[in-house]
């Protein structure tokens, strides 16, 4: 079997961005992996498959319910800050406790699993969306340079070196993300960022106020329909 890629796929700017450039990269030998972990809504899920669709590769989910911690991201009770991540000192409140770290060890697991059931072995590859903000003043200790490194080891080491992990946005902000991904061609209309998961995103939790922002940053038209700024 040729040359494979598995991209941890939530359905967002930055897992879809990862979602093309493996598609570049390995002339469309990818598969899209989301995890349900128990969200607040589905939302993320289903635009993942929707890209996936859209460039016609498998997508896979893999349910790890029961294993994290109810938090904001889990239990829809809590109410969702309408603040941005610059407001936020310290933890972010959306952080779930070693979550990446959950993701990617199921993501490994799971890949590993089809390498050993190939025929013919060549070294895979996991991509992860981790960027530079997320890792901004450690907000988001599982999305910093000390965590992937580690995580990289684990992954190469533990699969008897057949999988690497591949983090290509590790050292770009939002609107650099967006940049990429404009030039590969993203339709953005396809993607979900809001903590929320309404009908529309709602355009003032952390998430929301980062992805307008970084397409303000980036210059690059947002098709986004934001129900708090009153757009349709």
């Amino acid at each position: 079997m040729a040359e494979q890629a598995y991209v941890l796929l939530s359905g967002g700017i930055d897992s879809t961005t990862c979602l093309y450039l493996a598609m570049k990269d390995f002339q469309g030998r990818v598969t899209g992996v989301s995890l349900y972990y128990g969200q607040r809504h589905r939302r993320e899920i289903q635009y993942a498959e929707v890209s996936c669709e859209r460039l016609n590769i498998k997508h896979h989910t893999i349910d790890i319910t029961g294993i994290i911690p109810q938090t904001l991201l889990t239990d829809s009770s809590q109410e969702v800050p309408n603040i941005s991540y610059a407001e936020i000192p310290g933890v972010s409140p959306a952080y779930v406790p070693y979550r990446n770290g959950l993701l990617l060890s199921a993501v490994t697991s799971y890949v590993a699993g089809q390498w050993v059931a190939a025929t013919e072995k060549s070294e895979w590859a996991i991509y992860f969306g981790a960027h530079a903000e997320d890792a901004r003043a450690w907000a988001y200790p599982d999305c910093t340079p000390e965590f992937i490194g580690s995580q990289a080891n684990a992954i190469y080491i533990g699969t008897y070196s057949a999988v690497r992990l591949r983090t290509p946005l590790e050292w770009l902000d939002k609107a650099a993300i967006i940049r990429l991904g404009e030039s590969l061609g993203i339709d953005w209309q396809q993607t979900w960022s809001c903590y929320v998961g309404g009908e529309y995103h709602c355009g003032v939790c952390p998430t929301c106020r980062a992805r307008r922002d970084g397409f303000i940053k980036a210059g690059v038209r947002d098709p986004t329909v934001y129900a708090e700024l009153g757009e349709k």
